[in-house]
């Protein structure tokens, strides 16, 4: 019987030691459990919790007046930098690095000459931070700065600010040329009609001299009296007026009207004007103001045209425009000075252009004209060749329910579409690119 439990009691010795490993490993894992959890639970849950919670007060509770201030500077349009004694840049936007004003994380040499001046003397001061090269595809950058002290109370902290001034220095610009060319016109025939009439003053027994220059001075005081006019007519169109209203205006009138205009000049210079059938195309406009951009267009055409070449004026639908073009088989413009053409007083030959009483200004009243009607006018010209000026003003269309009874260019059937298709032009005009640009 001893022996029988000695053998019982070592056969329970093993399986208590089993049980407890297999306890000891439970008791292991429920720690190593508890410490994972623990750590996603404090780890990710409760910072991830807390931001949510925070994100949620923010936009409850709006933006911040700091934010707000640091938004205004990081979406100004001007360039804006503090600056200290110690040439050190404290704060400063992305605009400032446009245009110039920080270059490298550091104050650029003539606004920091600038910030000196200011901690010197405490009063702002204007500088001048156009860029020295020009910039590619935009040329000579012209910057304008501006430095004071950030506080009164503080003198530590200077604050410069940078414009593009680009845009007001052209403009300057081209009121200096402007101003300078109107100048130098007006000169030449008031310069005309004073000698004229020292001439007629000298030859007051001769009849036939004083009906001479009498003649004279009349073509000068007419070629005068029209520069002026135009002159005042282009002021209006470049904003010196209000527009009037557009309203919807035939094409087919605007282009007779303006043959009518031109009808004693082709006579006079041995040119026939023709055109197309009309069309019934309507464009929003200014009545006046359409037949006098083409009224230009035309004379043009008439004054650089050989006698008994023919000059021609055709009308179109393309796309969303009408386009109305004027082709001459005149002398055509070299390739130069297409670009200038439309500029003000420009003329491609000036002893034509005298001869024919042209002010140099006809081509750019037409260019404003489409420009306040949101059009476009173009060129296309070859020497020898001869000249197509298309001037393209937004059409005005019908409803569908109507534009089935209207009749479109070249007879085209009607559409229930916004647009209308229609035929080319019995000539096809090549047309360029609009330059900036009388001949």
């Amino acid at each position: 019987m001893r022996r029988n439990a000695r053998s019982r009691l070592g056969s329970l010795i093993p399986q208590s030691y089993d049980s407890l490993v297999i306890v000891v490993l439970v008791a292991a894992g429920l720690v190593v459990l508890a410490a994972v959890l623990g750590y996603i639970v404090g780890g990710v849950l409760v910072p991830r919790l807390k931001a949510r919670h925070t994100r949620i007060e923010a936009e409850q509770a709006g933006l911040t007046m700091s934010q707000v201030l640091d938004l205004i500077v990081l979406a100004s349009h001007s360039g804006i930098a503090v600056v200290d004694r110690f040439h050190d840049v404290v704060l400063f936007n992305p605009r400032a690095e446009e245009l110039g004003l920080v270059v490298d994380r550091a104050i650029e040499a003539r606004a920091w000459a600038a910030a000196n001046e200011v901690l010197d003397t405490g009063r702002p001061v204007e500088v001048d931070l156009s860029a020295k090269t020009p910039v590619r595809g935009r040329g000579r950058i012209a910057v304008r700065g501006y430095a004071q002290l950030l506080s009164q109370e503080d003198r530590r902290f200077v604050v410069l600010f940078a414009d593009d001034d680009s845009e007001v220095a052209r403009m300057e610009a081209t009121r200096r040329d402007f101003v300078a060319n109107v100048s130098h016109e007006l000169k030449t025939p008031v310069g005309a009609m004073s000698l004229l009439a020292e001439a007629l003053l000298e030859s007051a027994d001769d009849p036939e001299s004083v009906r001479h220059f009498g003649e004279r001075v009349l073509t000068e005081s007419r070629r005068l009296g029209n520069m002026v006019g135009e002159l005042i007519a282009l002021s209006r169109l470049q904003g010196a007026e209000k527009l009037p209203d557009l309203e919807p205006i035939a094409v087919d009138e605007v282009i007779d009207e303006a043959i009518r205009r031109s009808t004693l000049t082709a006579e006079n210079a041995g040119i026939v004007v023709t055109t197309d059938k009309p069309s019934g195309l309507e464009v929003m406009g200014d009545r006046t103001l359409l037949v006098t951009a083409l009224s230009n267009l035309v004379e043009n055409a008439i004054a650089y045209s050989p006698t008994g070449s023919p000059v021609s004026v055709s009308r179109a639908l393309r796309g969303d425009d009408v386009a109305i073009a004027v082709t001459d088989r005149g002398i055509g413009i070299a390739k130069e000075n297409q670009e200038r053409v439309f500029e003000r007083f420009f003329r491609v030959d000036k002893a034509r252009s005298r001869s024919t009483g042209g002010t140099g200004l006809g081509l750019a009243i037409a260019k404003h004209v489409a420009a306040n009607h949101n059009g476009s006018i173009t060129l296309w010209s070859k020497l020898g060749t001869g000249s197509t000026f298309t001037l393209a003003i937004p059409a005005h269309l019908e409803d569908a329910d109507d534009s089935a009874d209207s009749p479109s260019a070249g007879d085209a059937p009607a559409t229930s579409g916004p647009t209308r298709k229609t035929t080319q032009p019995e000539r096809p005009t090549q047309v360029a690119t609009n330059s900036e640009a009388n001949r």
